[in-house]
This record gives C-alpha cells, structure tokens and sequence, in this order.
C-alpha cells in the first residue's frame, strides 16, 4: 500500500497547476477546488506506478473531471448564460499575490473565461489542455472520445472563436488605469457625454446581484445606468482584477460590489459587474 503522505507531496507539486488548468475549463474557483478534489481522489486511488509523466497524467484526469462537470452544467442550464460574470481573482493593485499570479498565469482575463465559457464542453477542453497546457491532443482524444485529427479541429474551431471574439485587450495597466479613472470620475460627476466618450459604442455590461443577472449592450445605455448607479453614493477603490484593473464599490468601507473591466484601443469594451454579496464573501472580497 502506497504511503498517503508520499502521494500528497508528489500531488501537491502539480496543485497549482490542476487548480489554473480547472479554473480556465469552469470559470469558478469553487468548482475548480471542487474538481482538484476530485482529481486527488482518483489519484490516491489508481495505480500510477508505471506512470513516466505524473504532471500530464494528472491534468488529463482533471480536464476529465472538468468535462463532466460542464456537461452536467449544460445539462442543468434552462435559459443562455449571457449576463454570466466569472469568479474574479482578486488582489490590491500594488501588491502581486503569488498564488493568484499562478492562477491566472498569461493574464486570463474575464473577457476570455466569457468567451470560453460560450464554447460546446469539448471544444472548451481541447482548447485548455492544448493551446494553454501544451497537451498533446493524442493524449486529449480518448477523453473527448474522438480521433486526434477531430480533437485537433475542436481546439482549432474554438481557436477562432477567442480570437474572433473583440479587439486585443490593452495589456498596459497604467493605460487601462486611466480609462477606468475617467469613468468613475465621469460617473461622480454626472457627465454622461463623458461617460458614453470613454466607452465603446458597443460597449457590454454583465451584472450579477446573485437575485438578477443583467445584459446591457451600447454605451447610452451603460452610461445611463453609471448614473443611476452614482445615487447610491458609494466609494471606490481600485484593485486588481485577473490582472487588470478593476474597482471595488463601498459602502461604510464594506465591499458591496465588484467591477471588472476590459479596455481597448482607449475606450471600454466590456464591463462585469459582481454584486452579489454572498459571491463575494465566498471569495474573500467581503467580510
């Protein structure tokens, strides 16, 4: 019998990277820990003995794990998700968190968690393990139960799909500063030319209270509700959010909401915002 504290060494040397790699595939960091938990129990149970390269062994069983839990997701879902705002990630903007910069690695940004999360389950997977963990799709086909030559044609249908989806995000975070500060500056002041100015016509809104999810689409219509919004006297805080810029909303120095945003040649592309208090307290943005 194998010694369950050798296991969970050699399991713990891959943890980040299963967590990083279920994170991109579900978009929620409670169902990510709920799928490493799932790996590590298939692990500990299997005989890996002959087992030459642990670490792709080990995201292959959770890409599995991850797959059966988008089905069973699919399954579930009654109407579209398109207000559908991810777990964001966290942290103060002058003060990198380690695990967190693991976790998002080459900047997964929640524009792109979206855009995955509007991927069929398999196309999503032969995506992840390809194009972002460099699994070789020989070893992605038996999970998707397809030849290597159409897991090849799922991750490159969904290839398209990113890359088609908007404009490249600005990378620069003191550009992407200076946005967002005009439009919480514009939204203090009540100037809706301002606001409709620094926001892409096409610009979208996706908000989450945990009782309504909402859709807007337009800048008129998003810069209306900023200023509904601005009655509620609430402060602001910049932070971090999937290493973007984003801003926390106060209220008595308690957060009450959470924005993210997505900028792009200048203007905002794409707004998140999460209000939903008991998300929030489940990822450690609220007390």
């Amino acid at each position: 019998m194998r010694d369950t504290e050798v296991l969970l060494d050699r399991f713990e040397e891959h943890r980040g990277q299963l967590r990083a790699v279920a994170y991109r595939m579900l978009g929620s960091l409670t169902e990510a820990d709920d799928a490493v938990q799932e790996t590590w129990l298939r692990y500990s149970g299997a005989d890996t003995t002959e087992v030459r390269n642990l670490g792709g062994w080990l995201t292959t069983v959770a890409g599995r794990v991850c797959l059966n839990m988008l089905r069973s997701r699919a399954a579930r879902r009654e109407q579209p998700m398109e207000a559908y705002v991810p777990d964001p990630l966290v942290s103060e903007l002058d003060h990198a968190d380690p695990e967190q910069e693991a976790l998002i690695g080459d900047s997964v940004g929640l524009a792109l968690l979206v855009v995955l999360d509007t991927l069929e389950p398999a196309e999503r997977l032969a995506f992840v393990l390809h194009d972002m963990f460099a699994v070789p799709f020989d070893d992605i086909a038996p999970i998707v139960e397809r030849t290597s030559a159409a897991t090849r044609q799922l991750a490159s249908r969904a290839r398209r799909r990113v890359q088609g989806a908007a404009p490249a995000p600005e990378r620069d975070l003191t550009r992407q500063k200076e946005v967002l500060e005009a439009f919480l500056a514009a939204s203090r002041g009540g100037d809706f030319e301002a606001l409709v100015a620094v926001l892409h016509p096409d610009a979208v809104l996706r908000s989450d209270t945990g009782t309504v999810s909402r859709l807007l689409r337009g800048a008129t219509k998003i810069a209306g509700q900023a200023l509904i919004f601005r009655q509620l006297g609430l402060d602001e805080r910049l932070v971090s959010v999937n290493g973007g810029v984003g801003a926390l909303a106060l209220s008595d120095g308690k957060p009450v909401s959470l924005l993210g945003v997505t900028v792009a040649d200048g203007r905002i592309t794409e707004m998140y915002i999460l209000a939903d208090t008991d998300r929030l307290t489940r990822l450690g943005i609220a007390k």
